[in-house]
């Protein structure tokens, strides 16, 4: 079967860590283009989706590996293009933009993908079974990581829509949704947000679930430059603890 040709929009750190090693990895795919506003990523190599599209390059699927401002824009011009897609996390700004592109990709008959992939860790998949049918006591979030380590020279993150220390939290609420049966909510929320920022480099939150009994705490620290940590605790009223 003939490998899909695959463009990377948004060739960053990302990108060449973890996109571009996999779909070598995979006889199913080949990276055929680029897109970086650097001019670094793979060849051929564009500085703009738009002049992606308009080069008539035989191209079967994308993944948009932007920040997730831009992205509703590329997302949109690529499923009229008729892309198969996958989106990085988060992958829009907003739900409404999200809600559009899957009606879109429905429309048009296109795989709209996102990429939750902390959701798909066995170990994730083994608490949900272990969880299902118990009664859960409290919950306990760490994700604590340093800024400058994941996401170097990055000032977007720090921009309207770049989500600051909720672009890895996101990984946290994926799994949690994942493992609990129920809803989740925010009933408190302190965030911290530096000078010149936009978004916070640090959280406390403190969430509530119909499928919780007690407190689901959440601490995000993007400060974190050693003694990082990513860890789920999860007590059921029957005393079994279950870590992530």
């Amino acid at each position: 079967m003939k490998p899909l040709a695959t463009a990377i929009i948004g060739y960053g750190k990302i990108a060449a860590d973890e996109h571009i090693p996999a779909i070598e990895a995979n006889p199913r795919f080949r990276v055929a283009a680029s897109v970086s506003r650097q001019g670094n990523g793979p060849a051929p190599n564009f500085t703009s989706h738009g002049d992606l599209i308009a080069a008539g390059i035989e191209l079967d699927c994308a993944a948009i590996t932007t920040p997730p401002g831009p992205r509703f824009a590329i997302a949109r011009d690529c499923i009229a293009a008729g892309l198969h897609l996958l989106l990085e996390k988060p992958p829009c700004a907003t739900l409404g933009e999200i809600e559009e592109l899957q009606r879109l990709a429905e429309a048009k008959g296109t795989t709209l993908f996102t990429s939750w992939h902390a959701q798909h860790n066995p170990a994730v998949t083994a608490a949900a079974a272990l969880l299902e049918g118990e009664a859960i006591a409290q919950m306990r979030i760490v994700w604590h990581e340093s800024v400058v380590k994941w996401h170097p020279g990055q000032a977007w993150i720090w921009q309207p829509g770049g989500f600051g220390v909720f672009d890895p939290g996101i990984n946290a609420f994926s799994i949690v949704t994942r493992i609990l049966p129920g809803a989740v909510f925010v009933r408190e929320a302190v965030l911290s947000v530096p000078e010149n920022s936009e978004t916070p480099i640090a959280a406390e939150l403190l969430l509530g679930s119909p499928a919780v009994d007690g407190p689901i705490s959440c601490s995000l620290d993007f400060r974190k430059d050693d003694g990082e940590e990513w860890s789920i605790c999860v007590t059921t009223t029957s005393g079994m603890e279950i870590r992530l």
